[in-house]
C-alpha cells in the first residue's frame, strides 16, 4: 500500500539511510500482529532544519508503511513523520552528488527522452529526444498553445536543474516556480536562469512536494516529470498537485510505475519485488505503485478528462545510452569524483533495463484537468 491508496499492493520496501538509531514502528498487517517496519526515531517537534540549508520546514505527519517481507498485503499504519525525512535526506544528497555530472554529460534535462521504437541514436539524439518528451507530454495532455489560453504560471514539481521550467517559460512566456529537494539543484537551476536571462521568469527553491509552500489553486499547468516515484506518498503527492493546480488547470504526471496487476492478483511476483527492491536502494525511492492507482486517486478527487498511457516502448534507447555514457573515460571519471551514492545508483541501472525488459517497469505518463468549479 502506498500512502492511503488501498489499491496499491506492491509491498516493497522502503529504504532508509543506514548507521542511525532506530525503532520498530507499530504496524499491524492483516493476518499478522509482529512489527515489520523499521522507521527512525523521532525528536517529536514539529519543525526540523531542512539539511544542509538551515531552512525550517514542517514534518510530515504521515509517512507510507510497507511490509519488511514484501509481502504486499493491504496494512494499517501508525504514521511517523521521521522516516518520510530519512528518505528525503538521502533523496536530497543523492541529487546533490549526481546532479553536476548528469548536466556535464547529458545536459540539463534529468529525465528521459522520447523515441521512436527500435530506434538507433547517438548522445546529440539523446538530448533531442528529452525535448521531444516535455512536446510530446504537452500534446497528449493537450496544452492549449493558444495565447488566449496558454498556461501563464506553472509549478515544476521535482524540477531538477530547471530544464522543463525554463524550456517551458520559454514556450509558453509564462512564469514558472521549481521545486526540488536539492540545495544544490535548486542554486544550479537559478543560476542557469540567470545565465539564460530568464531571472524574471523562473525561480526554484528548496522545498517538500508533497508540503508545497504555494497557495491553492495558483498554476495553470502543474508539471511532474519523473518526480512521482521518489514520493513516500502517493496520495498526499496528487492531493497537493491538484491543490495548487487552478480551475481549469492541467496536471501532468510523467513517472516509473510498476506494472498493473490483473484482477486476481493481490501482490507482484517475490521476484519483481525483489528487483525493485534493488532499485530502490540504489535510487532513494519508497514504494512503488501502477499506473492504475494514480488514475484511481485522480478520480477520487474527481478531477476531469483523466487519460493514461505507457510509454515504455518510447524511452527503450534511455538506460543503454546511459551506461555506455558512464563508461567513457569522461563518465568514470565523474563517478569517481561524485560519491558512493552516484557509483551505487550507477551500479544499478542495469537493473532498470530488466525491470523494463520484463514488462515489470512501466514508463507512464498520466494526466487530468481540474474541473472549473
Amino acid at each position: 500500500m502506498v500512502g492511503s491508496c488501498s489499491s496499491c499492493k506492491s509491498g516493497t520496501t522502503l529504504q532508509w539511510a543506514p548507521g542511525h538509531p532506530t525503532f520498530i514502528s507499530r504496524v499491524q498487517i492483516i493476518g499478522r500482529n509482529e512489527p515489520v517496519v523499521q522507521v527512525l526515531s523521532s525528536a517529536g517537534s514539529d519543525w526540523t532544519k531542512d539539511f544542509g540549508t538551515g531552512i525550517r520546514i514542517r514534518k510530515r505527519r504521515y509517512i507510507t508503511a510497507v511490509s519488511g517481507s514484501g509481502g504486499g498485503r493491504r496494512m494499517r499504519t501508525t504514521v511517523n513523520a521521521a522516516a518520510t525525512e530519512t528518505l528525503q535526506k538521502g533523496i536530497a544528497e543523492f541529487y546533490d552528488e549526481s546532479s553536476g555530472i548528469w548536466e556535464n554529460i547529458w545536459g540539463d534535462h534529468m529525465h528521459h527522452g522520447f523515441y521512436e521504437p527500435d530506434s538507433s541514436v547517438s548522445l546529440s539524439d539523446h538530448r533531442s529526444a528529452q525535448i521531444r518528451m516535455i512536446e510530446e507530454a504537452l500534446r497528449f495532455a493537450s496544452v492549449s498553445d493558444d495565447p488566449m489560453q496558454k498556461p501563464g504560471q506553472i509549478v515544476d514539481v521535482g524540477c531538477g536543474i530547471g530544464g522543463s521550467s525554463r524550456y517551458l517559460a520559454r514556450k509558453y512566456e509564462a512564469r514558472s516556480q521549481g521545486i526540488t529537494l536539492s540545495p544544490v539543484q535548486a542554486q544550479r537551476a537559478q543560476a542557469l536562469a540567470a545565465a539564460q536571462g530568464l531571472d524574471d521568469k523562473v525561480s526554484f527553491q528548496v522545498a517538500d512536494a508533497l508540503n508545497q509552500p504555494f497557495q491553492d489553486g495558483q498554476f495553470d499547468l502543474v508539471w511532474s516529470m519523473e518526480s512521482g516515484e521518489h514520493m513516500p506518498d502517493k496520495s498526499k503527492f496528487v492531493n497537493e498537485l491538484a491543490r495548487v493546480a487552478a480551475p481549469g488547470g492541467t496536471i501532468i504526471i510523467v513517472t516509473w510505475c510498476h506494472r498493473n496487476l490483473s484482477p486476481t492478483e493481490e501482490s507482484l511476483r517475490p521476484e519483481e519485488k525483489e528487483l525493485l527492491n534493488k532499485i530502490c536502494d540504489a535510487f532513494y525511492l519508497p514504494a512503488w505503485c501502477s499506473t492504475a492507482d494514480y488514475v484511481k486517486l485522480l478520480e477520487s478527487l474527481s478531477l476531469q478528462d483523466i487519460k493514461a498511457a505507457d510509454w515504455s516502448a518510447y524511452v527503450a534507447p534511455f538506460w543503454p545510452a546511459v551506461i555506455k555514457s558512464a563508461l567513457t573515460w569522461k563518465g568514470i571519471a565523474s563517478l569517481l569524483r561524485s560519491g558512493w551514492k552516484t557509483i551505487k545508483g550507477a551500479l544499478a541501472m542495469p537493473f532498470m533495463i530488466e525491470g523494463y525488459k520484463k514488462g515489470l517497469i512501466k514508463f507512464a505518463i498520466i494526466t487530468c484537468r481540474k474541473p472549473v468549479s
